[in-house]
């Protein structure tokens, strides 16, 4: 409980009373690599807290996935489309290690706001530190070339190297494996 408690209060400052709340709605559940939390054109609006493993959230298109977000630990995962506008999302999002999780229905978190303003800020806060990090990843996208992308993942989320397959970094990259192989070899 207590891991779950810092990555609610990491997201957002919030009183020991607003957390404990949060913390009695969380449901901790364990699922195996390669389990699909979401899926693509499907409805879900559960929002879930990383406490160990990664997922990697991809747009399946007909010639191949699209990756375009990794979580690690401490990470929200949500279908933002189902989360937001209780639509179906336009993701799927994949487990990629055994992983453990904290998962909340949205409906119960909704319920949660109505009656405690702090955990209403929490959630705004939580929105707005996950636009924040989709804003920096189409930035790097549209204003960083290949290897400037692969060094920024190199600074930050170094992690993401050891643990995600390369055709999956490639992808998050915007770029092909063997052009991934020829940055990496250039950087060495």
């Amino acid at each position: 409980m207590e891991t779950l408690k810092k990555i609610i209060t990491d997201i957002a400052a919030i009183s020991e009373a607003s957390a404990q709340k949060l913390c009695d709605l969380f449901e901790e559940i364990h699922y195996p690599k390669s389990h699909l939390l979401f899926r693509q054109h499907e409805m879900d609006p559960t929002l879930y807290l990383i406490k160990s493993g990664i997922a990697r959230a991809y747009y399946r298109t007909d010639d191949n996935d699209v990756t375009f977000w990794f979580g690690t630990e401490g990470s929200a995962v949500v279908s933002y489309n189902s989360y937001i506008n209780q639509t179906p999302g336009y993701e799927s999002i994949e487990l990629l290690e055994d992983t453990v999780l904290y998962r909340l229905e949205h409906q119960h978190l909704g319920a949660l706001y109505e009656t405690d303003i702090e955990i209403a800020n929490w959630g705004r806060k939580l929105m707005e530190k996950e636009i924040i990090l989709v804003e920096e990843r189409l930035i790097s996208r549209l204003l960083l070339n290949a290897t400037q992308r692969y060094k920024n993942l190199m600074d930050h989320q170094p992690e993401l190297l050891q643990r995600v397959q390369l055709s999956y970094i490639a992808s998050y990259l915007g770029i092909t494996p063997v052009s991934l192989s020829r940055i990496r070899a250039e950087i060495r």
